[in-house]
């Protein structure tokens, strides 16, 4: 059996056709410190102040202090 060009350029054009397009954008930050309910987390660029965030396990905080390096 031999595998022609013509076969595998239709099925890579076909899976292409099928793809979903949707992307789904997220910012990911490093958490430095944690303690009495308050992260402290670097990498947050384009965090806005009182924006929901996202942390792992589950875990949603709400940004409050932006601060610059």
């Amino acid at each position: 059996m031999q595998i022609r060009a013509e076969e595998i350029s239709a099925i890579i054009k076909e899976k292409i056709k099928g793809f979903d397009k949707q992307v789904d954008v997220k910012e990911t930050g490093s958490v430095i410190q944690v303690g009495d309910g308050i992260a402290k987390v670097y990498g947050l660029d384009g965090a806005m102040a009182g924006e929901m965030l996202e942390f792992p396990g589950g875990l949603y905080g709400i940004a409050l202090n932006l601060e610059e390096d």
